[in-house]
C-alpha cells in the first residue's frame, strides 16, 4: 500500500468503534422486520383484548411525561453556567450528556415518524386508520399527520437516550436505568399504544442518540 492510500484508508479505531454502531443497527433491522412479520398484529390483538384498558399499564407510559421537562432545565442551567464562566464537574457532564441525547432523540423520532407513516395500532386519532379500529396494517412513507406517527415508538426512544448515557457514565445503577426503560416497554405493550416492531426500533433509536452525543462530547 502506497502512503497516499494508507493516508486515506479509515484509522482502525474509528472502524472499531463503529462496529458496535453496524452490529446493532444490522440487529434492530432484522428484529424490527421479524415483528413487522410476524408479531405486530398477533400482539396488539391479543393484548387489545387481554390488558387494553388496565391502568396499570397506563401509568406506566407516564414516567417518560419528566424527560424532556428536566432536559430543558439541565440545558438552560447549563447555559447559564457556562455564560459565567463555572466549569462542570462529572455529574454536571453526565447531565448535560443526558439533555443533548434527550433533545437530539425528540428531534430526530419526530422526522423518522413523518417518514415511515405508519398507522397506529389503536383508533387513536379520529378518521385515521388503523390496526384494531380499521384492519388497516401498513406504512404510508411521508404521509404527515399524527395519525400515522405510530413507528419509532417515541416514548421508547426519549426514555433510552438518556437511560443510555447514564448506562455508560454510571454503571453501579445499571440496573435502574434499564428498570425505567423496560418498565415503559411493559406500559406501551399493555396499553396497546406501540407495535412490538415500533418499541424496537425506539429503544435502537435511542441507544444510539445517546452513543452519538457521548462520542461528540468526548
Amino acid at each position: 500500500m502506497s502512503p497516499a492510500q494508507a493516508s486515506s484508508s479509515p484509522p482502525p479505531r474509528r472502524l472499531a468503534a463503529l462496529r458496535p454502531f453496524l452490529r446493532g443497527l444490522v440487529a434492530c433491522i432484522l428484529l424490527t422486520g421479524l415483528s413487522i412479520a410476524f408479531v405486530d398484529r398477533a400482539f396488539s390483538t391479543w393484548s387489545h383484548a387481554h390488558l387494553r384498558g388496565i391502568p396499570f399499564f397506563d401509568r406506566l407510559t407516564l414516567i417518560v411525561d419528566p424527560v424532556p421537562w428536566l432536559a430543558a432545565i439541565v440545558l438552560i442551567v447549563a447555559g447559564v453556567a457556562g455564560a459565567s464562566g463555572r466549569a462542570a464537574g462529572p455529574a454536571g457532564k453526565t447531565l448535560f450528556a443526558c439533555a443533548i441525547a434527550t433533545a437530539v432523540a425528540i428531534f430526530l423520532k419526530d422526522e423518522l415518524k413523518e417518514f415511515f407513516g405508519r398507522a397506529w395500532p389503536e383508533g387513536w386519532i379520529a378518521g385515521a386508520p388503523s390496526w384494531i379500529g380499521t384492519g388497516t396494517y401498513r406504512f404510508y412513507f411521508f404521509k404527515s399527520g399524527q395519525g400515522y406517527w405510530s413507528f419509532p415508538s417515541g416514548h421508547m426512544t426519549i426514555i433510552t437516550a438518556p437511560m443510555a448515557v447514564l448506562w455508560r457514565r454510571v454503571p453501579r445503577w445499571r440496573w435502574l436505568w434499564a428498570a425505567a426503560i423496560g418498565l415503559v416497554a411493559v406500559g406501551l405493550a399493555g396499553s396497546d399504544y406501540h407495535f412490538i416492531g415500533d418499541m424496537i426500533a425506539g429503544t435502537f433509536l435511542g441507544m444510539a442518540c445517546a452513543a452519538g452525543t457521548l462520542a461528540l462530547l468526548r
